[in-house]
């Protein structure tokens, strides 16, 4: 419940800063890309999702200016997907909106609390997953 409400929160205040077209797969498909970028393969290993959702994903993201595929360096026929200014700034508000609920957190449950269930929540994590995690899987 609690990551729902925050989820949704979230969601509510991307959308009155004008990202209402976006929905949290995309923002892990971004955070997915960051850097290098990676071809639609990579994508949809990382977001554990089909290819062919990776590849619906990031033509749905292409005709909306967050992403641009690129010649891969390594030649051949695979094309590199990276994001573009627009996707970097989305990247930049949305942080800023964590880092704000993140606070809010932390102001109802105090500092000491919030970091304290941080910590329990990473133990679960890693114990669950014997540290190696699997893919983030999108919430559509």
């Amino acid at each position: 419940m609690g990551f729902q409400l925050l989820l949704n929160e979230f969601s509510r205040r991307l959308a009155e800063v004008g990202y209402a077209e976006l929905r949290p797969v995309h923002g892990m498909a971004f955070q997915a890309l960051r850097g290098h970028g990676a071809t639609s393969s990579e994508l949809a290993e990382r977001l554990g999702v089909t290819k062919q959702a990776a590849g619906q994903l990031v033509k749905e993201l292409e005709q909306r200016g967050y992403v641009r595929r690129e010649a891969h360096p390594a030649g051949g026929r695979r094309r590199l997907v990276v994001l573009t200014e627009a996707a970097v700034r989305h990247l930049e508000v949305a942080g800023g909106i964590l880092r704000e609920l993140e606070a809010e957190a932390a102001q109802l449950a105090g500092r000491d609390d919030l970091d304290t269930l941080r910590g329990e929540l990473t133990r679960l994590i890693h114990g669950m997953t014997d540290e190696a995690l699997p893919p983030l899987r999108p919430i559509w």
